[in-house]
């Protein structure tokens, strides 16, 4: 069972954002189908509780739809850079194409099948996934990748009140062989 105003609780509790009203369902399947992705049932139930306004939060309701998938693409983009520029390479992409062009287009054939990611704040994702929720939050930088909070509400305690890390290990498919 989902809490839907834990994490939007403890968020609106430390008084660092203004959190608007929350997501209408008909605001947040306009989202889904617009963009192509499912939220994760936790995180959409932060979002229907309240929606975090500020610096590094997605504004699904109003904010700049191409700055919007440009964060959806942030993850997949990111790895993609690694593999250009600094010779990253997934062993289960199996054998590495000689030349960077070659590598890249099997590296991004590849990752137009894993699990979506979300942004939740700044470079924090969930995976989406209707029906799935208890993800870590993961900080997504190119390949370095961490789990930053066991699920949604453990990392809004971490990274805007002072509880310390609680990780949770990372659970969704090719993202969670990246965790350092």
């Amino acid at each position: 069972m989902i809490d839907e105003g834990t994490a939007a609780a403890v968020l609106a509790a430390y008084g660092r954002f203004p959190v608007r009203p929350g997501l209408t369902e008909s605001e947040l399947a306009g989202v889904e189908q617009e963009f192509g992705f499912s939220f994760a049932d936790d995180h959409r139930a932060f979002l229907a509780a309240g929606l975090p306004f500020g610096r590094g939060w997605p504004d699904w309701r109003d904010g700049d739809r191409s700055r919007l998938r440009e964060r959806l693409a942030m993850p997949v983009e990111g790895v993609l850079f690694d593999v250009a520029e600094n010779g990253f390479w997934y062993e289960g992409w199996g054998p590495q194409p000689a030349g960077n062009a070659d590598a890249v287009t099997v590296a991004r054939r590849f990752l137009m099948t894993v699990p979506r990611l979300v942004p939740v704040y700044s470079h924090r994702y969930l995976p989406a996934g209707r029906g799935t929720a208890g993800h870590p939050v993961l900080s997504v930088m190119q390949t370095d990748i961490t789990s930053y909070g066991a699920d949604l509400t453990t990392y809004i305690r971490h990274e805007f009140g002072d509880e310390p890390l609680n990780a949770g290990r990372p659970t969704v498919a090719f993202w969670r062989d990246l965790v350092a």
